[in-house]
């Protein structure tokens, strides 16, 4: 284990360049970035909960026939953007800053993905309450 943190410097300094350029960049190219790292990395920012019911993904088109799990695209911030950004960021609490309010720029944006029902429910609930437009799917 000493070993690996020995290793650990230089790590550091690679991802603090990393965070310095990343940094610079602005809030569409930041977007950007997270979709083509999620797509080559193969991961997407669905919060953990939600995440927990993607192994059963050959199961989801029929649960979600039956009311199971849904889909939540913002398809519209409203005015107060910033109200949004605070739902959104209620809503994933993993989610940058940057990352919510890109989300409130790059529409329509997929909040959730195969969410249980009543997490889709609430989430709908707080950005609508936030100014937003939503959609269930």
């Amino acid at each position: 284990m000493a070993e690996n943190k020995q290793s650990l410097p230089s790590n550091g300094k690679t991802v603090e360049k990393l965070v310095e350029e990343i940094s610079k960049l602005s809030v569409l190219d930041l977007s950007e970035l997270v979709s083509a790292l999620q797509e080559k990395l193969g991961v997407s920012g669905v919060p953990v909960v939600a995440a927990a019911a993607a192994p059963a993904a050959g199961e989801a088109p029929a649960a979600a026939d039956e009311g199971g799990n849904k889909t939540v695209i913002m398809t519209g911030a409203g005015d107060n953007k910033i109200g949004v950004i605070k739902a959104l960021r209620e809503i994933n609490q993993n989610w940058t800053l940057m990352e919510a309010k890109g989300m409130t720029e790059a529409l329509p944006a997929e909040v959730l993905k195969d969410a249980k029902a009543e997490d889709a429910k609430s989430a709908e609930s707080k950005l609508k309450a936030a100014g937003a437009t939503v959609e269930l799917k």
